[in-house]
């Protein structure tokens, strides 16, 4: 990723009027660009904005605040900047939202839910990619899990595994977005879900508000693609699958395709592999492993209440 399309990204990621400090510590938390060979990751981020602006592209525009300081946006998000500071500029009658959190910090509340329904996961970071194919978010996951089928007899465990390991386990992966409230949007990350969950026994799109009006063609789009849906819930444990996954086997070609494209997806697929095959005497300790492998989730309701505090994610009674 270059330093432009990370300025890009973190911008739609933060979507309110951020000046190039935010922009800069955004890029650096969610690791879209090294800047060990930048001397001050701050005035290069600073530069690079001012570039957009002065070679007139589109993308990106920015206002004067208080301090005689710039902030940026990105242009079609110039409905959702809040009024009063866009009236500071004389840009008036726009809509507000008056919070704002990123499409990344949702994975822990969806870790939490699949993890209370026995799914152990893990999110896949696109940027960490050994390809330069921009592409690419069309065929990584966000996340990946993996349901264990529990047998109570070991016997019965070993058996299965001998006469098919695949059996053993089912994989899954999930595409999540913020919110979806447009047709455009609905088949647009829908379809980013279809492709990039080919590999996985069963596939999800997620995001944390889908607009009433959109049920019947989530159901029609359920119907002929199987892809499941998944309304994820500021209370994790309050999430819902509204459309069921239908199950198909999984692709190896794909699967050993992204295993070679990303190192965390490999490990991921390192430990599933590990787990399956270890011997009984060693398998609590190899679950321990996995599970401090996978993504967090939260210990108790004060963490998960401070947690959506922190990073602005909205109940679904406070509107989004």
């Amino acid at each position: 990723m270059t330093i432009k399309d990370a300025i890009l990204k973190s911008l739609e990621d933060i979507k309110i009027l951020s000046n190039h400090s935010v922009v800069t510590q955004h890029i650096i938390d969610n690791s879209y660009y090294d800047f060990s060979n930048a001397l001050t990751p701050k005035d290069t981020v600073s530069a690079q904005l001012g570039d957009f602006i002065r070679k007139g592209d589109s993308r990106v525009q920015r206002i004067m605040q208080k301090g005689a300081t710039y902030s940026y946006y990105l242009t079609k998000y110039e409905s959702l900047i809040k009024n009063d500071q866009l009236e500071e500029s004389g840009i008036t009658g726009k809509t507000t939202e008056p919070k704002s959190y990123t499409e990344r910090s949702l994975h822990k509340l969806l870790a939490s839910y699949l993890k209370s329904t026995g799914i152990n996961s893990k999110t896949i970071f696109h940027e960490k990619s050994n390809t330069k194919d921009s592409n690419q978010v069309w065929t990584h996951p966000d996340m990946v899990g993996i349901d264990f089928l529990k047998l109570k007899s070991s016997y019965s465990q070993n058996f299965l595994k001998l006469v098919n390991k695949g059996d053993t386990f089912k994989l899954q992966s999930f595409e999540l977005k913020r919110v979806i409230n447009t047709d455009n949007e609905l088949k647009q990350a829908y379809f980013q879900a279809v492709s990039n969950s080919s590999w996985a026994n069963y596939g999800y799109l997620v995001a944390l508000k889908f607009e009433d009006r959109l049920k019947d063609e989530m159901y029609r789009l359920n119907q002929s693609f199987g892809i499941g849906i998944i309304e994820l819930d500021s209370n994790p444990y309050l999430s819902k699958i509204i459309y069921p996954a239908r199950f198909k086997e999984i692709d190896f070609n794909t699967l050993d395709k992204l295993c070679v494209m990303n190192p965390e997806f490999g490990k991921f697929i390192e430990h599933v592999d590990k787990l399956i095959s270890v011997d009984e005497r060693y398998y609590n300790a190899s679950e321990k492993e996995f599970d401090n492998y996978c993504d967090t989730v939260f210990e108790n309701d004060t963490e998960l209440e401070e947690y959506c505090k922190d990073n602005n994610i909205p109940h679904i009674q406070d509107g989004l």
